[in-house]
């Protein structure tokens, strides 16, 4: 199996999210969008909104500088 027939799982830790928009932004498969429902700090955190797009290339990690964001594959 290629990385390109891999599926895989984005998961947004709404509470640890600043909703700066970096990996929203980084994301070139637009797979996160800013959520319209504050998390507990009263931040709009993001969420995946298209994790079928995703390629597992992890930019959306890289770029969070809370590490709110988890990548699986599988």
């Amino acid at each position: 199996m290629s990385k390109k027939d891999k599926v895989f799982t984005v998961k947004v830790r709404r509470d640890f999210c600043k909703g700066c928009g970096l990996c929203i932004e980084f994301c070139k498969k637009e797979v996160l969008a800013a959520s319209p429902k504050l998390n507990r700090m009263g931040y709009n955190p993001a969420e995946a909104v298209n994790s079928a797009a995703c390629i597992g290339c992890l930019m959306c990690t890289q770029m969070c500088p809370d590490l709110a964001i988890e990548v699986y594959s599988g």
